[in-house]
């Protein structure tokens, strides 16, 4: 059987084309002071997908650095995880970046 659903706003969101050109991505787990093995995660201007072994409990506060792979422009964001995919890896919403950031990582990935 299939149900008919409102799409929500925040799914339709998070389908919109993500990216994965950037490097020296460092991931602090707040309140902990280990480094975490990632691998080349996917990022927009809204949250990103890190692929890591590492579990996380949804709702986990994480500090993100990483710089963008054209511009050189280092990106700091807070962000919560929103899901998880045991042995893969971590959904991360935004929830502390500036504006200034959004907008280099949009313009990032604008043809030129």
């Amino acid at each position: 059987m299939v149900l008919n659903r409102t799409p929500n706003p925040l799914e339709e969101e998070r389908r919109k084309t993500r990216y994965g050109h950037y490097k020296d991505l460092a991931v602090v787990y707040e309140g902990r002071s280990e480094e975490i093995p990632i691998r080349h995660p996917d990022v927009s201007p809204h949250g990103m997908f890190i692929v890591t072994p590492r579990r996380f409990a949804e709702g986990t506060v994480l500090t993100v650095r990483f710089r963008l792979s054209r511009s050189n422009y280092e990106v700091r964001a807070r962000g919560a995880v929103r899901f998880v995919l045991p042995g893969v890896g971590i959904g991360v919403q935004f929830v502390e970046i500036s504006s200034e950031a959004q907008l280099a990582i949009l313009d990032e990935f604008r043809v030129k």
